[in-house]
């Protein structure tokens, strides 16, 4: 009676004392040989999940926004609440400030001052307008997809919320006078942890060297696109830092020789066994481990302490925008209100002291002028502001 064919497995050869993996498929018996698991392919279907979330995300937002009814002027007016703001207003095609504001955009003063730190996750899942949704999307089925198929569901999920997190955690230390939406932060974490992933299991590639410089040249070009105005580019610092290190974490290979030695045929014993991962891999996965979770507490620590990062970094601001001749890195009101609210506080306060006005007035009438700043971001983040109205007082208001 034939035997039946079994499936590809593992087998060990030995060349001038150098011991090879190599996929053949052999009639050997079952117990003999186990199938490899190590490097199975994983279907991919939790990012594009979470791509379609965040178009329906985008969509709900829309209708929430329903521009024909809060503006005079709407684009695509045809669409009826699902209309994009003007162009002057929101040049990306989506809705208002106002609407990404409550729908959970990224706004230091409320995950600070009004405890809402969920906002530091759900403003990854808003985007500006239509541009914005299709740069990122496009930008994760790219790469999610095949870090996905690699490494499976769970890491690469895990992967992208944290890495998502980190954007915005460095977002909010350094960007508080906007708000701020979108998946970009997520998306350089991808692109992180898949240079971490090259340099973690550098064995296993054959074009090392090409796959590392086409990779940094990519990553490069995107952070340089950061510096451009209205780009939060600490959202793409961020994200990229965390996926980085969650690289050596999470995406970790065992070496070849620890392979071999696993799934070999049970007569076939090596003179030395190999250890699953090599030294300098361990050393990595502890160090960004400890890195990462220091990295990630401290600055919410900082951010829920009041701390703005640019009062320690005087330099920091140009990593998110380059002033030219061209363009401003201000956005104008916000600009100015950074320079004159401090002096309007001092003099709020000086009045709560002579008892010319009561101290609770003047702390609402300061939290309004605060309210004042928004922003939200490009194909990563983009920020443009818009006025709010402020507190009102006797049905009129004070800004």
């Amino acid at each position: 009676m034939a035997q039946e064919q079994p499936p590809l497995q593992i087998h060990s050869t030995t060349n001038n004392n150098n011991n090879m993996v190599h996929p053949v498929s052999l009639p050997v018996h079952h117990n003999h040989a186990r199938e490899v698991k190590h490097y199975k392919k994983w279907f991919p279907w939790l990012l594009p999940f979470f791509v379609v979330a965040n178009i329906v995300v985008f969509v709900i937002t829309m209708y929430v926004n329903n521009c024909p009814k809060n503006s005079v002027s709407c684009i695509a007016r045809f669409l009826k609440r699902f209309a994009f703001q003007p162009l002057k207003e929101n040049p990306l095609l989506g809705p208002s400030s106002l609407t990404l504001q409550k729908m959970g955009a990224l706004d230091v003063d409320k995950v600070v001052h009004g405890h809402q730190g969920w906002r530091l996750i759900t403003c990854m899942w808003l985007h500006g307008g239509v541009f914005h949704l299709l740069a990122n999307m496009l930008g994760i089925l790219f790469i999610g997809i095949r870090l996905e198929q690699e490494f499976g569901f769970v890491l690469i999920g895990l992967l992208f919320v944290i890495s998502g997190f980190g954007g915005s955690l460095l977002s909010a230390l350094f960007i508080q006078s906007n708000i701020s939406v979108g998946a970009s932060g997520a998306l350089f974490g991808l692109l992180g942890a898949m240079l971490s992933e090259l340099i973690t299991n550098w064995s296993m590639y054959d074009n090392k060297i090409a796959a590392l410089f086409t990779l940094v040249i990519i990553i490069v070009v995107n952070l340089a696109i950061g510096i451009l105005p209205h780009v939060d580019n600490f959202a793409h610092i961020g994200g990229f830092l965390a996926g980085f290190l969650l690289g050596f974490v999470f995406l970790i290979r065992p070496q070849f020789g620890w392979v071999n030695q696993r799934y070999a045929r049970v007569e076939y014993s090596p003179t030395r066994a190999t250890p699953k991962f090599k030294k300098y891999q361990c050393i990595l996965w502890v160090l960004s481990l400890i890195i990462l979770i220091v990295g990630l507490s401290g600055g919410l620590v900082a951010l829920l302490s009041g701390i703005d990062a640019n009062d320690h970094c005087s330099w920091c601001h140009y990593l998110s925008c380059v002033p030219t001749s061209k363009w401003n890195c201000h956005t104008e009101a916000a600009y100015c209100l950074r320079l004159i609210i401090p002096r309007i506080r001092n003099v709020l306060t000086d009045f709560s002291l002579k008892k010319e006005v009561e101290l609770g007035e003047s702390e609402k009438l300061w939290l309004g002028l605060r309210r004042i700043k928004h922003n939200f971001s490009f194909p990563g983040n983009v920020r443009f502001q818009l006025l709010d109205t402020g507190i009102k007082s006797e049905k009129k208001s004070v800004i």
